[in-house]
């Protein structure tokens, strides 16, 4: 999901202050430093909900297309990837960072850690509930290969953050995931119990305020580290 995540792609930045052209990810994090970045929140924006971003419309517009972005906290500055996929003749995709102008202000609709668990523990039960509702198996190959999909990330939970997040933030967002991979089983069109057209879409809108709280504890997860410092507890 997140263009920043992985090692299969190269990492460019464009736009930074009195730097031209393109430069690595590694010297732009130092430049973003000496800018006076002291960390750097994730937005997972979706149409109508733009979570984890705070203006402005040229920003937020960006990251809305991009389905992502990363706001920095100390400076005012923002970016959002553009991901190239590699052609056949190359190894790894590229993504090109850049860098903006962002609004200083809360991020829009991130939860507390706290408030995320006790949200996706409700919207599990009623992801649940609904999909029963809707008489939908959430059985066959599709089904049982997403959720060994999700069984194999849960056996490294502890490396989907990075050392230093609270254990709290780990739980958060391996249920986020979790919730994630439920909800892409059960929007599959190709099993389980709904088959038309009228089914499917009746299922996807049942799901889809659990897909918005999954989103949102994906932000607070990542970006509890931030938050914490602010509030001065590290």
């Amino acid at each position: 999901m997140l263009a920043i995540v992985g090692t299969d792609a190269v990492h460019r930045v464009e736009g930074l202050p009195d730097e031209s052209g393109q430069v690595g990810l590694t010297l732009a994090l130092g430049r973003l430093r000496t800018l006076g970045v002291s960390g750097l929140r994730v937005a997972l924006p979706a149409p109508g909900h733009p979570l984890g971003l705070s203006g402005p419309p040229e920003f937020n517009a960006r990251a809305l297309e991009a389905e992502e972005a990363v706001v920095c906290h100390g400076a005012a500055y923002g970016l959002v990837p553009d991901v190239y996929e590699a052609e056949p003749e190359h190894v790894r995709d590229e993504v090109v960072w850049h860098v903006l102008p962002v609004r200083e202000a809360p991020p829009a609709d991130v939860p507390s850690l706290g408030e995320a668990e006790r949200e996706l523990a409700e919207a599990l039960r009623e992801a649940t509930e609904a999909l029963t509702r809707l008489d939908v198996a959430g059985s066959g190959p599709v089904a049982e290969a997403a959720v060994d999909a999700y069984r194999a990330r849960a056996e490294r939970g502890r490396e989907v953050l990075a050392p230093g997040y609270p254990p709290r933030a780990v739980r958060v967002l391996e249920l986020a995931q979790r919730v994630g991979t439920l909800i892409a089983v059960a929007t599959e069109s190709g099993h389980g119990g709904a088959v038309s057209s009228s089914e499917i879409s009746a299922r996807r809108e049942a799901l889809r305020p659990v897909e918005r709280t999954a989103r949102r504890a994906q932000v607070a997860a990542y970006n509890s580290v931030v938050e914490e410092r602010e509030r001065g507890v590290r």
